[in-house]
């Protein structure tokens, strides 16, 4: 009688969509505060006399890389992945806001008037000024929240979608992460210049990261609600077998489709969200943009995700065919930053068709990926396995920003005579690319895994019955 009522409630078209909206506003947060130092890296890197912090690319590598630390290094996803298991969508959701906004909040203090001053810090993979420091500190903490709030939300969505429109709605919860994205790329800079610093930027996007706890704490009223109106709550409506087990952690593990599809994740991801850090520089200084169009540019590529990963979700959920879609993603992928890595057209129209042929690419794999993992891995293991999806990801989100800061500085860094600075980006698309060669092949493999095990990835979402 309690499934019965659980599933009346989940077919309310009504219901489920207001859930997804609810939660895709916090995650959508989430990415405004990610991405919103990303166009102020020419503010950060200026000296001081021309009113900037005086970051190298080197410190807004290891910055930008300090999002995954702790999740990386301390193993805290994969906690907050057990935690999810355990206790729930509700406490931990809530738990992720309070840590999001925490370390936004240590972010802002770190560049503003208050920063921390001071000669350089030796660590032991560089020297770095304490204010740096701080801001990688706060960025870490942010880091932990929103991996945990992602494979919350993502949890939420299965829940609430299955035998639905589950690719639908995660791509629309995609797409309003991009509309996140987008509006830090695209206003970032400008409040900063209007407002006195990189510090306002910051400030909004904490304001913005209250908002989704706000938002976070609706849904946790309308979704405990829906509980107690089949008559219980979700740890006592569940037989053991749907109990989450540590023993579970081991299935996980000894899936082969699960590292096939978490390895198409790494590498796509570490292609794609590091090339957001640098492509603002890239816009300047390779395609000859100016600094107040470069983040417009850039913000292209979430803003069409915007509008195809619904489209690309809707088109799996009904025709099937994720593992071919998937693999030209990622061709779509490599192909682009071959392009952006070869000295030819370098001229802000031929940066303008690269971005919208990668915002495709940006927008297909998600699409198909997300609603893919819950085919391979059933719902109760499921926050534990996005976790450990999230961590290995988070590798090459710490990782790869400082490869490519390491490797401008290195090599693509040209002092002209005059003592005028030039960058060449050769280098890091080229390294960007690999990624994507690397992401095609695993797509192969994980295609004759499915073929083996019978997942379903080929199959449509949505149930002939609904």
């Amino acid at each position: 009688m309690v499934e019965q009522i659980r599933k009346q409630l989940r077919d309310s078209a009504a219901a489920r969509w207001t859930v997804m909206i609810l939660v895709s506003v916090t995650m959508m947060g989430g990415y405004f505060m990610t991405d919103i130092m990303s166009p102020l890296e020419g503010l950060l890197c200026h000296s001081t006399a021309q009113g900037g912090l005086g970051w190298t690319s080197a410190e807004y590598g290891f910055y930008q890389g300090a999002y995954g630390y702790f999740n990386v290094f301390l193993l805290m996803l994969f906690f907050g992945g057990i935690i999810l298991d355990k206790t729930g969508m509700r406490f931990t959701g809530l738990l992720a806001c309070v840590l999001m906004i925490g370390g936004g909040v240590v972010k802002w203090f770190a560049v503003s008037e208050m920063a921390p001053g001071g000669e350089t810090v030796n660590i032991l993979i560089g020297k770095y000024h304490p204010q740096v420091l701080m801001a990688a500190l706060g960025f870490a903490i942010f880091g932990v929240g929103n991996e945990i709030c992602g494979i919350t939300v993502t949890k939420v969505l299965v829940k609430w979608f299955t035998g639905h429109e589950m690719a639908l709605a995660m791509a629309l919860q995609v797409a309003l992460a991009r509309l996140g994205t987008a509006a830090a790329l695209s206003i970032s800079y400008p409040v900063a210049k209007a407002m006195g610093g990189v510090s306002a930027s910051l400030m909004l996007a904490v304001s913005v990261l209250t908002t989704g706890l706000l938002c976070f704490i609706v849904f946790v009223v309308l979704d405990r609600r829906g509980d107690s109106e089949a008559d219980g709550v979700e740890s006592t409506a569940q037989s053991d077998d749907e109990v989450f087990h540590l023993r579970d952690v081991v299935s996980i593990i000894s899936n082969r489709g699960f590292w096939l599809i978490t390895a198409t994740c790494l590498l796509f991801y570490s292609g794609v969200d590091p090339f957001i850090k640098f492509a603002s520089k890239l816009m300047v200084e390779k395609y000859h943009v100016g600094g107040d169009w470069a983040g417009m540019i850039v913000s292209m590529l979430p803003l069409g995700a915007i509008v195809f990963t619904p489209i690309f979700g809707a088109i799996y959920d009904k025709q099937g065919k994720g593992l071919r879609l998937m693999t030209a993603g990622c061709c779509l992928l490599t192909f682009v930053f071959l392009m952006f890595s070869l000295p030819v057209g370098e001229v802000p129209a031929t940066a303008i068709v690269l971005m919208l042929l990668l915002c495709l690419a940006f927008s297909l794999v998600p699409a198909v990926m997300w609603p893919s993992v819950p085919k391979i891995i059933p719902l109760k293991q499921l926050g534990t396995a996005n976790a450990i999806i999230f961590w290995i990801q988070n590798i090459g989100l710490s990782m790869v920003p400082l490869l490519v800061g390491w490797a401008i500085d290195t090599f693509g860094r040209q002092t002209l005579p005059g003592g005028r600075v030039v960058y060449d980006y050769t280098l890091p698309m080229a390294i960007l690319m690999a990624f994507g060669i690397g992401a095609i092949v695993f797509t192969l493999l994980l295609r004759r895994q499915n073929t083996l095990r019978n997942y379903g990835l080929d199959e449509p979402n949505i149930n002939k019955g609904n």
